[in-house]
Order: structure tokens, then sequence, then C-alpha cells
């Protein structure tokens, strides 16, 4: 008996003295090759050009694009030009010059061509996962052509890039450059918006504005940018009573703007408030009845374009892009200090709202997530076998936000989910057993 007990000691010393060896080299070599990139910057920075990205729904952008080009060419900068179309936006990370010549189509919303990366940026400059300096060794610029015909949407897609390039850590070389197509003035516009930005990228000045020079380049560490979207949605939102659900910090709707209705049904308030619906669908939320939400998980969307998956997938082999989130509830039990939404969803010890049946909350969650995964048909990399998959989620992920357990029915919920053969994965405290 002694005999076996030391044999495996021993078994059990060897392996980990293995496990221990192979770690030891694995970052011997990892810290070797991070010095040698410290040692050779120019290894990493030899492939880096910069990038001129076109969203053109006409060819006018496009055509600017080109000419833009060539008169980088003529100043001896390197750029290529790139349809968003065909480029994978999570690469955005990697670049360090870019340079956006977009259109604004009708209704403020992007061209065709340029819809999933204006997207893209929407969405990671709201996930306080992604971080304020995703893009903080990119330098970039804007010109936006538009019509003032279509009056508050006038180069809406420009100014939206720009806001969510500065709020993902990205510096504004030059201020947004506008053209008009009706006013006869866009190719002024346009050149002195280009001469701009070939002075900057010599090293030189950006061409003063209201009287104010902004120095970049030598001296742009001495710089500080002042970005007046924040004070400009606070105010915005204030007059529009649209709150931020996961990332806006302590808002609520404005007391100058009277009193909100709360809708009761049987005696029974309905816990989505037109506010709390109006933020959350301006957040990509589908809400689901009166209680409950759907929205596409970005690792879905991922898996779909080929790239990597969730934790799910890396430890339970559940497939990212057959994954649907979504949560039978959108109100929390606790108002918790370090919360990063703020505290602005529901609250409340015990359920006291109108209840919608599990069989509708089912069904409503699989219809939205479906016309959500059809829209990702014709985004770079989403293959059609990846997208017929992604139709038919295999498992849910009861998460979101919220405390989904605090739905009386969550029981009748997952067997409803296992009835369709869907696998559930709930998140939750256990603060309700």
């Amino acid at each position: 008996m002694s005999t076996t007990s030391s044999v495996r000691v021993r078994l059990a010393f060897v392996a980990l003295l293995s496990a221990t060896t192979f770690y030891c080299i694995h970052k011997y070599r990892r810290l070797k090759h991070l010095k040698n990139l410290s040692l050779n910057p120019s290894s990493t920075l030899k492939a880096s050009r910069g990038k001129i990205f076109f969203i053109s729904q006409t060819g006018t952008a496009k055509a600017l694009a080109q000419r833009l080009h060539e008169l980088c060419a003529s100043n001896d900068i390197a750029f290529d030009i790139v349809d968003p179309h065909s480029y994978e936006p999570e690469d955005l990370p990697k670049e360090t010059l870019v340079l956006f010549i977009a259109s604004t189509w009708d209704g403020g919303k992007p061209p065709k061509n340029g819809e999933f990366l204006v997207n893209w940026l929407g969405e990671s400059a709201e996930d306080f996962r992604v971080g304020s300096l995703l893009l903080s060794d990119c330098k970039f610029a804007v010109f936006g052509v538009g019509s003032r015909a279509y009056g508050e949407s006038y180069n809406a897609v420009a100014k939206e890039l720009s806001s969510r390039m500065i709020g993902l850590g990205g510096l504004e070389m030059i201020p947004v450059g506008e053209g008009d197509v009706d006013d006869g003035e866009l190719d002024r516009a346009f050149q002195d918006w280009c001469d701009g930005v070939i002075r900057v990228l010599k090293g030189g000045s950006a061409q003063e504005t209201n009287g104010v020079s902004q120095q970049i380049g030598a001296v742009e560490d001495d710089l500080e940018y002042y970005d007046s979207t924040d004070e400009e949605d606070e105010d915005n939102d204030a007059d529009g009573g649209i709150v931020d659900l996961e990332d806006i910090a302590g808002k609520a709707p404005s007391k100058r703007n009277g009193v909100v209705k709360v809708t009761k049904v049987d005696g029974k308030k309905e816990m989505v408030t037109p506010v709390i619906r109006a933020s959350l669908t301006k957040q990509g939320y589908k809400i689901i009845g009166s209680h409950s939400g759907v929205k596409i998980c970005r690792w879905t969307k991922s898996q779909l374009r080929g790239r990597g998956g969730c934790y799910k997938h890396s430890f339970y082999g559940i497939e990212s892009h057959r994954c649907m989130e979504t949560t039978p509830s959108l109100a929390c039990a606790n108002k918790c200090v370090f919360c990063w939404r703020h505290h602005t969803n529901p609250v409340g010890k015990s359920w006291q709202w109108k209840m919608d049946e599990p069989s509708v909350i089912v069904k409503g969650a699989l219809d939205l997530h479906k016309n959500m995964i059809k829209q990702m048909k014709g985004v770079p990399g989403v293959t059609p076998e990846k997208l017929q998959e992604g139709l038919n989620p295999r498992h849910c992920a009861l998460s979101l936000v919220g405390e989904p357990i605090m739905y009386p029915e969550i029981n009748a919920l997952v067997d409803e989910l296992h009835g369709r053969r869907i696998s559930t994965f709930l998140v939750t405290n256990a603060q309700f057993p």
C-alpha cells in the first residue's frame, strides 16, 4: 500500500516539475520575443500604412478618397484606400493613422458599405468592457459629405465617427470637415480639409479654426484636447429623456420635462417605462413584452465572422454564433456601489410588476434574435453556413442586464427552452435560491 502511495507522489512530483519547466520555457521565450520587439520597434511598424476609408452611396465619397490618395502620394505619404465593407473592424486597434471620407444617407444613417464599421465603433464605445484606450495609438481625421437639406442629420455619420473614435481614445488631428453637395462649395471645403491633413502629417499645425490653431505632431505631448461631445450628449439626454442604461452615471428623467407616465395593467405597473425602453433601444436591446430583453452578443458576431468565441466556447464547447443572450427580468435586486450600470435599471427585492408568460418571452426572444442574426448577412467573414447555424440557436445565456432569477416563472422559462433543445446558462448571484 505504501509503495503504491509513494509511486503516486513521485508521479505527481514529476508532473508538477514538468509543468513548471514548460511554463518557465514559455515565459522565457515570450520575454525574449518582447525584448527583441522593444529593441527593434521598426520591425513592427514597417508594414504600417495609413488607411483612407470611403463610406459612399453614390460614389462621391469614393471619388474624394481617390483624390486624397493621389494628393498624399504626391507628398510622399503612403496610404491605402479601403472599402470598409471588406475591412475587419477588429483590426482597427492595430492602425496608427486613418482618414475617413463619409457620406450620410437618408435618416442620418451610413451607406451600406460602412454600416457595419460605424455600428461596431458605436457598440465598442458604449461597451464598458472595451475601455476608452482601445484606439489610443491611432490618429485620425474625418470629412463628411452630406446635404443641409437633411436638416439635423447633416453629416451625422462623420460627426458620429469623430465622436466614437475620440471615445475610444483616438487622437483627432484636425476638426471634422464638412461639405455640402448642394451648395457648390464641396470641392473648396474638401481641399481646405486636405491641406490641413497634409500640413499635420508633415509635422505642421492644422489650419486655424475660429482663431484657434491646433498644434499636432511634434508638440502633441503638450496638447490638451477638449471633447464637447459629453456635454452635448448630456444636454441632448436631458432634453429628450434618453438614458444610457449601462454607461451614463446617475442619469434620470429631467424634472423639467414633467412627470413620466407609468403604465399600469390590472393594478400592476410595467417594469419597462418609456424612458428605460428608449434607453435600451438606443443601445441595441430589443424589448420583449413588458420586462424582458434580448441583444446579440459581441462574441456571437465575432464567431459568425470566423473570429474567436467567448469563454463558454473555450470551457464548455458552446458555439458562440449559436448562442442567444437574453433576460426575463431587466430589474435588479440590489444597488451595488460598484455597479457599472450606475443604478439606472429598476430595483426591487420582490417581483412587483406585470408578468409575461414564459412561452411568450421565449418566442419573442427567438424571433428578435433571429432578426438580428439576419442583419449579419453580407458582413465580411460571415459565410452562408455560419449564418444558417446562427439562425438556429442551441444555447441561451440568461444574463444580459438585471437579475433573471427574480422572474417568478424562471423554472418554467428554463423548461420551455430545454423543450426546444436549447441549453441554458443562468447568471445569478444566488440571492433567490
